[in-house]
């Protein structure tokens, strides 16, 4: 490598770092310039912390949560759940011959009973809803 070709590039890397310090002083200036209210920043932490924690919670177990839709009073409940069905829904999740397909089957019709705010399961309900 040349002595002028190494000239050139040392000069061109301290113009580059030149003006990395100036945007970085830029950058500071800014920085020192700007108050944070930390009292702010922890309410504003809180109240997304404690939305973000309500919205699992009812992802999660949204029949317990204040906002689930209202049940019907009446008929039988789908297996481990407080979706409510009628009789001949129990008998069809009945004859279905595999434990863990017919717990798949009550899973799914009850997550799109919930998902639609389907109060009472009934059979032309649990046939669209179990059909995967």
């Amino acid at each position: 490598m040349s002595d002028s070709n190494l000239d050139q590039r040392l000069a061109a890397l301290e113009s580059r770092l030149k003006r990395m310090e100036e945007r970085l002083g830029i950058v500071l200036d800014r920085l020192e310039s700007k108050t944070l209210d930390l009292g702010q920043v922890k309410t504003g932490i809180q109240a997304w912390v404690t939305d973000y924690v309500s919205l699992r919670l009812q992802q999660l177990v949204p029949e317990t949560c204040e906002h689930a839709p209202a049940e019907a009073a009446e008929g039988p409940l789908l297996p481990g759940t407080r979706i409510r069905c009628t009789d001949e829904v129990l008998h069809r999740l009945g004859r279905i011959p595999i434990p863990f397909v017919r717990q798949m089957v009550t899973q799914r019709v009850a997550e799109t009973a919930r998902a639609e705010n389907v109060g009472l399961v009934d059979v032309s309900f649990f046939e669209r809803a179990a059909t995967f």
